[in-house]
């Protein structure tokens, strides 16, 4: 660790001139700050990793108002699903339980997220579990989605986007929610809100219960959430203290594999898996401590603590599986197949128990001509990974209860210190800077679920500039172009697959945004080259995770536009599109036992076109209605352009309905939803998988062919969702 150490010289010092350097620059170009204007100090929670409307990053913000009209117990995933570049999937097929998200066609391993500023995407696999946020939307006062490398955050780096959640802020008056919702595939959400309010005009308890359950839209697929939400708040004119903690038991039936070709078209909603309890079960919680001090107009300061618990397993029953020799002697088989290999039937659970540690802390200065955020943060990760078979159809002497037949563990460390500065530089040009040192520890001991010995000991060390200028024209017009460079390390499967290299991107981004009072437009041209990405093969493990490989070098090249007019009082529409190529420049893979190279394919899961849009009507007073469409291009679920691979393009309407009514006793307000998902009753399939194998063949010249197979994960035709939110 010394030499890391050694390497942290460089990156603080960097942070300790750019903050001096500026802050004396600034007190000689300082004027004086309008004192009535007082900066949220719950916004501050995320200030370090957010950036301003005209910061030169492209953006998306959504907020608790636009979150609440469709919060009917769906995922956030699919609430954000008409942001520009977005697209979403369920495993379940009705948004809720195991969903997925991706931008720009970046999987979700590569969309780094954060609440209240602490990482939450899991530092093993750098995936993100929605699954284990049920109800979150509940509890989320503001999100804002970056897309590229944007601005630099905390925990496992953004490599195609980054999404910020905020969590409630401070209320200064008492208030309670009741909200009920109920709808198709037998789905059913309760929460119950409160807020003490300002006690003595410092301080406040407030919390959130909820309860989701859904049958799914796949036979079965079902998903069972308990998630609760809960803050304890001290407030003056300069300080905010706030500790908090959330948390999710969840329980869901496996939809991981999804179906075949044949499968889909003799009865899309069935279920492979027959077993009754192939089940997946976690528990996670949540502690968070927050302080925020403002000292005067110009500084401010945040620091943050976090400990996450995980624990959980998913459970499968293996027919007839040649894996006995993975059990170390837990079962012996007595049955053997046509190869005289050793089966048996057994019923294992993969568990997995973690602790996560974060410490971030940043200083803010700010004054009229620029601002400068320094910070760090650190986090620790420990995993264990073990297995249990819990019944087996062989004879078994020597097994006891909870007997392991494979253990191992993973620790993290990560770290990071950063220095972002905003500039005006001239009267109509603002400066980005952002400079952030990365250092990465992983290792891990034991015996992987293969029953492989797997022991790795890697350290990564990064610097990721980023740069940006933005040339305000007029009050209207505003134009702004940023570069940036960005690491990832490779996830723990990759490491088993023997990948050891990290992925380096090079994002370039071009923007004009133009902003009136009955009109907004965001234009934005991207570039984003990569070294070494780490592509979707396709292809699933064992698990259902994707499992990658390195492409060597890659682009996206896209355009993308979002625009909000507002043609009257009663009228609106909201717009987006994106058209893109995203290519592998020299793919090669193993076909017919030759390795062959293909030049120039399509990456996996990147459609070239995706499209959203929302017209929103209020014929009176209270009332709103929105006719939600998205469009999202045909794209291949591999990277070899294989036509078997291919997903077909798909088009959806859903229509959103939100009534408020103002009673004049008891109820504060009275807020009726309702949701109409797929009201065209297509049928689509947003997600699937594709993979290759090799079989002898001794007409073929080399004696081998290859083979293909594929699945899909269909998604809901018509449903509903419909609920009634009581607020006092």
């Amino acid at each position: 660790m010394k030499s890391n150490q050694k390497k942290l010289i460089k990156p603080l010092f960097i942070l300790a001139v750019l903050l001096l350097s500026f802050s004396s620059y600034a007190q000689e170009n300082d004027k004086p700050v309008d004192s009535t204007v007082t900066e949220n100090l719950d916004e501050v929670l995320v200030k370090a990793v957010r950036v301003s409307a005209d910061a030169p990053i492209t953006h998306s913000n959504m907020t608790k108002e636009q979150l609440e009209k469709r919060n009917l117990g769906q995922d956030i995933p699919t609430l954000l699903n008409y942001l520009p570049s977005v697209v979403t999937t369920s495993d379940a097929g009705a948004g809720i339980g195991y969903s997925g998200i991706r931008v720009r066609g970046t999987d979700a391993t590569r969309v780094n997220v954060t609440i209240n500023g602490i990482p939450y995407n899991d530092p093993e696999s750098q995936g993100t579990f929605w699954v284990n946020l049920g109800d979150f939307a509940s509890s989320t006062e503001s999100l804002q989605l970056q897309r590229g490398v944007g601005t630099s955050t905390n925990g496992s780096g953004a490599f195609g986007a980054s999404l910020n959640l905020l969590t409630d802020k401070v209320s200064d008056i008492a208030s309670a929610e009741i909200a009920n919702s109920f709808g198709s595939f037998n789905t059913r959400k309760h929460t119950v809100k409160m807020s003490t309010g300002l006690i003595n005009d410092h301080f406040e308890v407030s919390g959130r219960f909820s309860k989701i359950d859904s049958d799914g839209y796949v036979d079965r697929a079902f998903t069972d959430l308990k998630s609760y939400f809960l803050q304890g708040v001290y407030k003056d004119d300069n300080t905010l203290i706030k500790a908090l903690t959330f948390g999710n038991q969840e329980r869901t039936y496996q939809a991981w594999y999804g179906l075949t070709a044949d499968e889909l078209e003799e009865d899309r909603r069935q279920n492979p898996y027959t077993y009754d309890n192939e089940i997946d079960a976690y528990w996670q919680d949540h502690y968070q401590l927050h302080w925020n001090q403002r000292f005067d107009n110009n500084w401010s300061t945040n620091l943050g603590l976090n400990y996450t618990k995980g624990k959980g397993y998913f459970e499968q029953y293996q027919a007839e599986t040649t894996d006995i020799g993975l059990y170390n002697g837990i079962v012996v088989a007595t049955d053997t197949n046509d190869d005289g290999d050793p089966v048996t039937d057994l019923i294992r659970r993969r568990w997995l128990d973690n602790d996560f540690y974060v410490v971030n802390a940043n200083v803010t200065f700010k004054n009229n001509a620029v601002e400068v955020i320094s910070g760090m943060s650190f986090n620790t990760y420990s995993g264990d990974h073990f297995g249990e078979v819990i019944w087996a159809r062989a004879f078994a002497p020597d097994a006891e209860i909870r007997d392991r037949y494979y253990e191992g563990d993973a620790k993290k460390i990560d770290y990071s210190v950063f220095s972002k500065v905003t500039f005006k530089f001239a009267q109509k040009f603002t400066g980005f800077v952002d400079l952030q040192e990365r250092f990465v520890h992983y290792k891990t001991d034991g015996i992987n679920s293969d029953g492989a010995p797997f022991v790795t000991d890697a350290n990564f060390s990064f610097f990721n500039p980023k740069v940006g200028l933005t040339y305000k024209h007029c009050d209207f017009n505003s134009f702004y172009t940023s570069f940036a460079v960005a690491n990832r390390e490779p996830n723990r499967d990759d490491f088993e697959a023997g990948v050891t290299e990290n992925e380096t991107l090079y994002d370039l981004e071009l923007g004009w945004r133009y902003n009136s009072k009955k009109l907004q437009v965001n234009t934005n041209m991207y570039y984003m080259f990569y070294r070494n990405q780490l592509v979707l093969t396709g292809e699933l493990d064992d698990v259902g995770s994707a499992i990658r490989a390195t492409s060597g070098k890659s682009y996206r090249l896209g355009l993308e536009v979002d625009a909000n007019i507002l043609f009257n009082n009663w009228f609106s529409m909201n717009s987006n599109v994106t058209l893109s190529q995203n290519k592998n420049k020299d793919f090669t893979m193993s076909i017919d036992g030759e390795l062959v190279n293909l030049g120039e394919t399509n990456i996996s899961l990147s459609p070239n076109i995706v499209v959203g849009n929302a017209l929103n009507f209020s014929p009176i007073d209270h009332l709103q209605l929105s006719l939600l469409s998205k469009y999202v291009g045909e794209q291949y679920m591999g990277n070899t352009d294989n036509d078997d691979s291919k997903l077909v393009d798909y088009f959806v309407n859903d229509l959103s309905v939100t009534y408020e009514i103002i009673p004049k006793k008891i109820f504060r307000s009275i807020i009726i939803s309702g949701l109409a998902n797929n009201i065209f009753n297509r049928e689509y399939v947003s997600n699937g998988y594709f993979g290759s194998y090799d079989y002898t063949d001794l007409s073929s010249p080399t004696g081998t062919t290859t083979g293909y197979y594929a699945g899909y994960y269909p998604q809901a035709t018509a449903n509903f969702l419909v609920g009634v939110n009581l607020k006092f």
